[in-house]
């Protein structure tokens, strides 16, 4: 599976964006989907995971509440909503996709888990 990342800008302090990642070559619905992201300096880190159906979703402590994850199989899509954005979630985000199936339902956090990455779209937060 392809992935594209888009959806990333320029925004103040506060403001919302919504990450899309696009899928192609296979259905999304295979796959558990996750969001990333790498501010400068730092290693990858998890953002979001959803489940193969959508009905489990999980977010890393420093957004939960702020942003939404979702999915649409039917367009080969996921989603991030961002709302309430601050100047540390700056970063390059990433969706990946994972092909694995869990006792849990739940999307991985574990980059490792993820064998499908998406070239990533900048996100800047200015104060």
């Amino acid at each position: 599976v392809q992935l594209q990342a888009s959806g990333g800008g320029l925004v103040q302090a506060g403001a919302s964006l919504r990450l899309s990642c696009a899928a192609s070559g296979r259905t999304l619905g295979s796959y558990a989907m996750g969001w990333f992201r790498r501010a400068p300096g730092k290693d990858r880190e998890f953002v979001s995971g959803i489940s193969k159906s959508g009905g489990i979703t999980s977010y890393a402590v420093s957004v939960k509440g702020r942003f939404t994850i979702s999915r649409d199989n039917a367009k080969n899509t996921v989603y991030l909503q961002m709302n309430s954005l601050k100047p540390e979630d700056t970063a390059v985000y990433y969706c990946a996709a994972d092909p694995r199936t869990y006792s849990s339902g739940r999307a991985q956090s574990a980059t490792s888990a993820y064998d499908y990455w998406g070239q990533g779209t900048q996100v800047t937060v200015s104060s």
